[in-house]
Formats: C-alpha cells, structure tokens, sequence
C-alpha cells in the first residue's frame, strides 16, 4: 500500500491519482469512500455527527482499504493523528507525507471552498491554527516531499523516487521495479506477489554467489518453489555462447517449462546472459532480475535488453526479452569492490549528463559526498533510464541517448581485450564524445572538461590506456551495433541534462584527431 498523507491542499488526490496511473495500481480517496458509504458530502457528515463521528467513519474506511489488494490510497489530512490508524497504515505500507508553504496550501484552498469542514470561516486563520497543530506531527513522517513550484509529473517521480518504485511498460507485458534495503531476502514473495511459477534456475557467477546464492534459494524454498542454482565463470570473456549453451542445458535438465522462472542474479554481465538464455529457451521463459553490481542497478538491469559478445565485437547478438520483475537490493553494493563500484558510477553520472542534472550535481560533489547514500543514488539513477525506456522501449529514436560515451567505450573494451572495466571505459567515452559535441559546435566551449572533473572526483580514468591497440579499438567503433548506413552514430552529450542522439560522423579522422 502507498499512502498519500499532509496537509488539506498539499495535492493528495491528484498526485494519488497519477501515480496509481504510473504503477499501474487502483487509486481510493479515503474521503470519497466515506462519502460514499454515508451517502453524505462530508460537510454534511461533520454537520450531523462531529469530527469525532467522522473520525470513527475514517477509522473503520481505513481498515476496509486494508483488507485489499495494493492500492495508492489518498488519507484525509488528520487521518494519522490517531495513532492506531498510524499504526496500520506503516504495517501495511509505506506513507508519502505531502507539504507546501501556508500560500501555496492557502491559494489552492481558495479552489475547494466548502469542501473542507475544518477550515471553513475564516480559513487563513484556522489554516495557520492547524498547521502550527499539526507540524511536528507531518515531520514526523520519514518520507517527505515539498509540492510547491514543482509539475504534477516531476512530483509523481520524485516519489517513485523515494519509495523505490516503478512501473516500465510499451515491451511485451509491463513489470515492476522494486529498489529496496534487504529485498533479497523476501524475494521469494515479490515473485509470488507477481504470479510467477517455478521450478526457478537462479543463475549466477563464481564472484557472486558465495555472497547471496543460499539466502535467494532460502526465500524461493520458503515460499514452496523448487529452486537450483547455475554458476557460471565470472567475467566478461565468458559472455559468449557456449556460457548459453550451458545455462541451456541446465534448464533441461532440470526440466524448467514454458511457465517456468529464470533468476538472474549479478551485475550486467550476468544479466545480459542469463536474459538471453531466457528469451531464447522453448522460445522464451519468464525471467527475473536481481543486480548486485551499481552499473546493473543503474543502467543494464532495466530495459529488458539481453545479449552476448561474439568475436567482432560487444553484445551483437541478443534480444528485447522483458523480464517479469527487477528486483533491486542496494545493500549488496556493501561485498562490491569499491574498484568495481567505482566503475558503476560511469553509468550514474550518464544517468545525470541525460536527464537529472540535480544528480549530476550530487556526482560532482565527489565520493565521500556520495557513499553515504548508495540507495537514492540508484534510484534516481533508475528513474532516469526508466523515463526513457517508457518512451522508446525498442531503441528506435530516443532511447539511443543511453548510448552516450558508450560508442567509445564499447571500442576500448574491445581494444584492451575487456581488461579495462565497462564504466571505465565509458568514463573515458563521455569525455571524447563531450570534446567531439564541442568540435562540431553542439556543446559549448569547456563542457567536455566539466564531465573529466566530476569523473576524476570518483577516481573515474578519463583518458585513453597507453597501452592500448588503436587499430583495433577503431575497428571496433566500425562494427559498432550502433552503426547507421555504414558510418558511426553518437549520442553526444551537449549539456548537463541533454543527449543528442543520432549525430553521425563520416569520416573516422575527426575522432583521431580528438583523440591523438
């Protein structure tokens, strides 16, 4: 359960209303529901019975509502100072306490006269009353969000935001995204609670499952399925297709079924693999994802892409296969490397160059500024790769811009033989392709040296390895999947919060002389 909460005109029933449309949930104002019930306006309900009458009319509304299936529920804005109500509501969900200033909550009150019984008469001053009454209580709530000067829309994700969830739709059968502190260990009911079968294949990599393998098959058992695990080698060299060949053959021998559930559990590469196996098994099994590396959480677990590398060059093979949930558990970047979750960062700050320039901002403070607080960092990043998807979920147009720094990064993973980590190498890509935005007149002057500052603040490489073989690592820019007509196609980066993708470069020169 979601429940809006706050002060009368801090906007419950229209944010309730487009964010239950968002996560595709049933929408209850709780005032509605009493009317209705008492076929009463509420004014009339005050007028005949009291507050106290109401209140007992909210109390028993409220339990009703708990006894449904989830639902974004908008409370009256003294529905919690009972503390039994309070009670129930944070057993049973999570609360998003709603404020504004007095003006603005004043200004909108203006709109609704008569329909709030509290504040009728002199309404400024009885509005001032019940604030003053009622501050500590609203501060209270953990979960905070300021309404004033901000779109309906902007609100709407920046709750989804806070509450780690989502909703992606426009591939296939819309899932759910779930970010979440110590998720992995009820992950067995999320997969209940989303109608998915076993048996489960629980696939993961030798870097991983020590650390979570027996407490996923733990929860899947609990919950009555049949649960086996698959280990495949650690690290990118390995995703190729006899590492499918074997994820194959374990779903057979296992006698996994068409309504059966695959697992992916690890960073991208894993992800990328074990979503591939999936959409290609009896032409296709469900499939759930569960990162445990910053650069999955924030880019490669959502979007429903899958692939494996093959000798010309990085994730030419794959498929749009959409998983039937993500299932995110932020505390596992605690057994990370910091090395490796340094490298995920590359696709947060991305996450900010496209769409975010607030988080953007928060990366340029550096990394003691964020390592704090990894599970808003993965959220915000996930609301922004999310924002896009739902827009081109099969990578025609706009979707592309998640491509930025990743033209030049996919060459010089080839070119290294994979030895230089994927956020590193797209550290190094945005650069080039923020100075290649400068050149051709899209960015300004010193925009390519704001993106090295921030990135050189997480200890992110921003040049080219000495070391590495350019010929190649042009050959491979030639064989990019992102090819158009035979020539190279950029997302280039040309200012905090805007990618512009489809930029094609003819001639190869240009980007030698960027990068001599």
């Amino acid at each position: 359960m979601i429940f809006l909460y706050g002060p009368p005109g801090s906007g419950k029933t229209t944010l309730g209303k487009l964010l239950a449309k968002s996560l595709d949930l049933y929408f209850v104002d709780l005032d509605e529901l009493i009317s209705s019930q008492a076929r009463l306006s509420i004014p009339d309900i005050f007028a005949a019975e009291g507050e106290s009458g109401f209140r007992q009319r909210e109390k028993e509304a409220l339990r009703q509502i708990l006894k449904r299936t989830e639902q974004v529920v908008a409370l009256g804005g003294g529905a919690l100072l009972d503390e039994d109500n309070r009670r129930l509501a944070e057993a049973h969900g999570k609360v998003v306490c709603l404020l504004a200033p007095f003006d603005e909550l004043m200004t909108r009150m203006c709109d609704d006269q008569g329909s709030r019984p509290l504040l009728d008469g002199e309404k400024t001053s009885l509005l001032q009353g019940l604030l003053e009454e009622r501050r500590d209580h609203y501060e209270s709530f953990p979960i905070q969000i300021l309404t004033e000067g901000c779109t309906p829309r902007k609100l709407v994700r920046d709750i989804q935001v806070q509450l780690g969830r989502f909703r992606v739709s426009g591939m296939g059968k819309p899932y759910d995204v779930i970010i979440e502190s110590n998720s992995f260990l009820s992950i067995g009911d999320a997969l209940q609670a989303h109608s998915l079968a076993g048996p489960v294949a629980v696939v993961s990599d030798t870097n991983v499952a020590g650390f979570y393998m027996d407490r996923v098959i733990q929860s899947l058992i609990q919950n009555g399925y049949t649960a086996f695990s698959v280990i495949l080698p650690a690290g990118e060299t390995h995703k190729n297709i006899n590492s499918i060949e074997m994820l194959w053959k374990a779903c057979l021998d296992n006698q996994l079924e068409r309504s059966s559930t695959m697992i992916a559990l690890g960073g991208g590469v894993v992800g990328d693999m074990a979503g591939f196996a999936a959409a290609t098994y009896l032409r296709g099994i469900n499939w759930v994802v569960a990162p445990t590396s910053m650069l999955a959480m924030a880019d490669s677990s959502l979007g429903g892409k899958t692939g494996i590398d093959t000798p010309q060059g990085k994730n030419l093979v794959g498929a749009f296969h959409s998983p039937g949930l993500v299932i995110t558990d932020p505390n596992t970047l605690q057994t990370l490397p910091e090395d490796e979750l340094r490298s995920g960062m590359a696709e947060v700050v991305k996450a900010g160059l496209i769409g975010d320039d607030e988080l953007f901002g928060q990366c340029s403070q550096g990394w003691d500024a964020l390592s704090e607080d990894w599970c808003s960092i993965v959220r915000r990043s996930a609301a922004v790769k999310i924002d896009v998807i739902q827009k081109d979920p099969f990578e025609r147009d706009l979707r592309a811009v998640l491509n930025t720094g990743h033209t030049i990064g996919h060459a010089i993973e080839k070119a290294t033989a994979y030895r230089v980590r994927h956020g590193e190498a797209v550290a190094i890509g945005m650069v080039i392709e923020a100075r290649l935005a400068e050149i051709l007149g899209l960015a300004s002057a010193n925009f390519a040296e704001e993106i090295r500052q921030c990135l050189i603040g997480l200890n992110l490489p921003t040049k080219l390895p000495p070391n590495m073989d350019r010929e190649i690592f042009y050959a491979a820019m030639q064989h990019d999947k992102k090819k158009s007509s035979g020539k190279i196609t950029f997302a280039l980066p040309v200012k905090i919060g805007e990618v512009k993708p489809g930029v094609v470069v003819e001639d190869i020169n240009l980007i030698r002389s960027i990068i001599k």
